[in-house]
C-alpha cells in the first residue's frame, strides 16, 4: 500500500530512490471518484517503472478546473483512496494550476497522463526530457470517466431514464 506524504517528505524519498537506481514514475489528476479506468491507468503507469508518484489536485484546484459542485471527495480521502491502490507508491497534494511544480521537485524518469494529452501537452515534460526521461500519453478505457458517473448518478435523481 502507497503512502500520503509532503512534498518535503516526497522529494527526499525520490532522491533517495534515484540514488538506489530505481525508476520514478509521475502522473497527476483529480482522481475524484475512483473507478476501473482510473484503476488500469494507475496499473499501466506503474509499468513503466519502479516507483510509482501521484500529484491530487488539492479540492481548491479541483474547484478551479471543474467547477464549484466539484470534488465530489475530499482531497485527504482521494489521496487515501488512491495511495490503497496496490499500483501506486506515493501520494501528494499540490493546489497550483498545474502539477509543474510538483514534477521539477520530484524530478520523475517518466511522465505520465490519459486520453486527451499528447507528448507535447504533458505539464512538465520538459523537466523530464531535459533530463533523458520519458513522456508517456497513455490510452483511456473506453466509457469510463468520473464525468460519466457523475452524470448517471444525478440523471438517477432525477427518476428512471426513459
Amino acid at each position: 500500500m502507497g503512502r500520503v506524504v509532503g512534498r518535503e517528505e516526497l522529494a527526499r524519498i525520490c532522491e533517495r530512490a534515484r540514488s538506489e537506481g530505481l525508476t520514478i514514475v509521475f502522473t497527476n489528476g483529480c482522481f475524484d471518484i475512483i473507478h476501473r479506468g482510473h484503476v488500469q491507468y494507475l496499473a499501466q503507469a506503474k509499468e513503466l517503472g519502479d516507483v510509482l508518484v501521484v500529484g491530487i489536485n488539492t479540492d481548491d484546484s479541483v474547484r478551479d478546473l471543474k467547477g464549484p459542485a466539484r470534488p465530489i471527495v475530499p482531497e485527504d480521502d482521494r489521496a487515501h483512496v488512491v495511495a490503497a491502490l496496490a499500483a501506486v507508491d506515493l501520494v501528494t497534494l499540490f493546489g497550483e494550476p498545474t502539477p509543474y511544480e510538483l514534477v521539477a521537485e520530484c524530478l520523475p524518469d517518466v511522465i505520465v497522463k490519459g486520453a486527451g494529452y499528447t507528448p507535447g501537452t504533458i505539464v512538465g515534460a520538459d523537466i523530464v526530457e531535459a533530463r533523458g526521461g520519458k513522456v508517456v500519453a497513455l490510452d483511456a478505457l473506453e466509457g469510463r470517466s468520473t464525468r460519466s458517473i457523475v452524470e448517471r448518478i444525478l440523471g438517477a435523481r432525477d427518476g428512471p431514464d426513459e
